[in-house]
């Protein structure tokens, strides 16, 4: 897991810095890396970009409850809506998930390039019939302001090597 970790800081590191870092040969970091991406503990490598430079000024997690449970095709149906209305209207969708909690059943985390992109993208939600919601609740992040804990994988890699060591 220290290997996972390290990754999880900066998935850019050489697997040599890491032989170093961790002591251990090299061989024996390629190796987990390798047994690690096939298991699936390693979905991808990626960097986390500073969204307001990118020209992004609000970061949005949006709450929707819809009015019943969808079947198997609705499901592939709205599967289907949100992947043609990201060929046309491109949105910057970081999460889309089913769960439960403050009252609602599914969450999508998005991020806009101004409050009327943002109207215009909620809109478009709610347009979709297949889903048929209740509600849709937003609760909006400037990502122009000084945050608390800015989004970042690292906090998540120290919990992980604080776990390990955590007797039974």
């Amino acid at each position: 897991m220290k290997l996972l970790s390290e990754l999880m800081k900066n998935s850019k590191v050489s697997d040599r810095e890491l032989s170093k870092r961790l002591r251990v040969s090299q061989p024996t970091v390629s190796r987990i890396r390798a047994r690690l991406e096939k298991e699936g503990y390693i979905k991808e490598y990626t960097m986390v970009p500073d969204f307001a430079k990118l020209g992004f000024e609000i970061m949005a997690v949006n709450f929707l409850t819809l009015k019943r449970p969808l079947s198997d095709e609705e499901i592939a149906k709205i599967r289907k809506f949100g992947n043609e209305l990201l060929k046309k209207a491109p949105y910057a969708v970081l999460l889309a998930a089913e769960g439960m909690g403050c009252g609602a059943d599914r969450i999508l985390i998005t991020f806009h390039e101004s409050y009327s992109a943002y109207s215009e993208f909620v809109k478009i939600v709610k347009q979709n019939t297949a889903m048929e919601l209740s509600s849709f609740d937003s609760f909006m992040i400037s990502l122009s302001a000084s945050h608390f804990q800015p989004l970042s994988f690292s906090r998540i890699a120290d919990y992980i090597l604080k776990m390990e060591k955590k007797p039974l």
